[in-house]
């Protein structure tokens, strides 16, 4: 149930008390609205999974195609993530001791948030199917 809502319908409760005197009225009003509230939330988390098997059902149809621009920009993503962020912690700091050594100006830094967000999400979503397989609940 959702932490926001338990607060609304505590007040809800001691209202229907007020408002129907007869304690199996009161109850069979707080009952339906306990309802409504777990049909909406259920109805909340059913279009969520739709929209996830959407996607999911796209990706697998982008993983297909032959087409290298298709089926290959998420691995095209996920390696540019890695290039910035190999670039940024370990060439990078490389450069600099050597140009600070020679007497040239630093290499420029990247903004590496964008790339961490990106790479975040990415495995993001690879985190999740390894916790399905961990729990053994994994699609067979």
């Amino acid at each position: 149930m959702n932490p926001l809502l338990m607060p609304l319908l505590s007040l809800a409760g001691k209202a229907f008390d007020r408002f129907f005197p007869d304690p199996a009225q009161a109850a069979e009003a707080k009952l339906k609205l306990i309802e409504m509230e777990q049909k909406g939330e259920l109805a909340f988390l059913d279009a969520e999974v739709k929209i996830a098997l959407g996607q999911a059902a796209i990706n697998l149809e982008e993983a297909k195609s032959p087409s290298l621009f298709k089926s290959g920009w998420r691995p095209a993503a996920g390696w540019c993530c890695v290039a910035g962020l190999v670039y940024q912690f370990v060439l990078a700091p490389v450069l600099s001791w050597l140009c600070l050594m020679v007497g040239i100006s630093q290499p420029p830094a990247i903004d590496t948030g964008t790339l961490v967000s990106m790479l975040i999400g990415m495995l993001g979503l690879g985190g999740i199917r390894s916790n399905e397989k961990v729990h053994n609940v994994a699609s067979k």
